[in-house]
């Protein structure tokens, strides 16, 4: 597969393996027995999601680690407040810090391997990160050391333009300054990834990981299927 130039989805792709976050977090809660089904769990993932994205709750300023905190706030105060978490006080904070502990450790690894890749491709193509994240995306890529890897960063609080809109990916493709036909575009969500940016002409790598739901696509558009992000230097070749 030939192309120019590399566009990147953030979060679930550099920062996740491919997992989804929803299961990303449900993972960290059955690995610290958090008392919940996967199914109240994630009532509490969506609550916490829609409030974050109705509300300027996340300042520009704010570290991953501190959103990743917020979020977890959210989700622990709507199982207790819903009488689905019987502890309390102290308890409940230490539940929510290990869940915490947990998924920050592993963000780390990931990113780590994540930039290593990068580094690599950053040689050779110029990088352009395509994400819907809140106006903080600039503070978490410094946090992961991702700073000086894009040559551009379109994030959807700042355009005000959301996935899956194929619109995004066309200003991704504008920072690149190349047609859509030279750029290929890395993301992990088939819906709002690969068939958006498809659909605009790019050439997609789908990195294929845990997903929110078992839906299968027994047909993809996806130019390539990889499984670890490590895949893409096979793919350059």
């Amino acid at each position: 597969m030939e192309f120019k130039g590399i566009i990147f989805d953030y979060g679930g792709t550099l920062d996740t393996g491919g997992c989804h976050w929803g299961k990303m977090i449900w993972h960290a809660y059955e690995r610290n027995n958090v008392p919940v089904s996967e199914g109240i769990f994630r009532e509490a993932y969506v609550f916490a999601e829609r409030k974050l994205g109705a509300n300027f709750i996340i300042q520009p300023d704010y570290s991953f680690y501190k959103t990743l905190e917020i979020k977890l706030t959210l989700e622990f105060e709507y199982l207790s407040t819903k009488g689905f978490l019987s502890a309390t006080g102290f308890n409940l904070v230490s539940m929510k810090n290990a869940v915490l502990t947990d998924l920050y450790e592993n963000v780390r690894k990931h990113t780590a391997h994540s930039r290593e890749v990068l580094l690599k491709l950053k040689g050779k193509y110029p990088l352009v990160l395509v994400s819907n994240f809140y106006g903080n995306i600039s503070v978490v890529l410094n946090e992961f050391g991702f700073d000086n890897l894009f040559v551009g960063i379109v994030e959807s609080a700042v355009v005000n333009v959301r996935k899956p809109d194929p619109a995004i990916f066309q200003l991704g493709v504008t920072a690149l300054n190349m047609t859509p036909e030279d750029v290929v575009v890395v993301g992990d969500s088939y819906a709002k990834d690969i068939v958006p940016a498809h659909s605009i002409g790019c050439k997609t790598v789908w990195i294929q990981g845990e997903g929110w739901t078992n839906e299968v696509h027994p047909v993809s558009i996806a130019d390539v299927i990889i499984q670890d992000i490590a895949q893409l230097l096979q793919v350059d070749k």
